[in-house]
């Protein structure tokens, strides 16, 4: 199975861009990811909100092929524990599904095209955090499933 990581707008902090390089080149070890960044959308300040989402969503949509399995993170969404998300993802790469797809949004979350075409949410916390820091967190924690997963000691209880 092959994992993507969606998300819009480029990361501008040079330590997070490391820190999420870091953690993905550790789960090649494990599977195939590959993170893909949407770029922002041009003149925001003259669109709505509405608006916003929406054309999002289409640059969201255009990525996804019809035997994706769509993931958004969301903050609506489901929570895990870091061994939950484990199993989670055991239970996907264990249906012989070709491609998992996360996706993290805009600033203002996603339009109802991309709810309506997603297979699930999951929230990383109750917290809010920026677009940005949700890609290392989001990565480090599909390196940690593998590592639970492998039995390998990088997780403690």
């Amino acid at each position: 199975m092959q994992i993507r990581l969606l998300a819009i707008g480029k990361t501008d902090h040079p330590a997070i861009q490391r820190l999420q390089e870091e953690y993905s080149a550790r789960l090649g070890h494990y599977l195939r990811f590959e993170m893909e960044v949407i770029p922002d959308l041009k003149n925001t300040k003259s669109l709505t909100e509405a608006t916003q989402k929406e054309k999002e969503g289409e640059q969201i949509l255009k990525k996804i092929q019809n035997s994706d399995e769509l993931i958004l993170l969301d903050e609506r969404g489901k929570t895990f524990s870091s061994i939950e998300f484990s199993d989670f993802l055991q239970k996907k790469m264990n249906s012989g599904l070709r491609q998992l797809i996360f996706v993290i949004g805009g600033p203002y979350g996603f339009s109802e095209a991309v709810y309506a075409r997603s297979n699930g949410k999951i929230s990383l916390s109750k917290m809010t955090f920026s677009h940005q820091m949700i890609r290392p967190f989001f990565v480090e924690q599909l390196y940690r499933a593998m590592t639970i997963l492998r039995n390998e000691p990088y997780h403690h209880e």
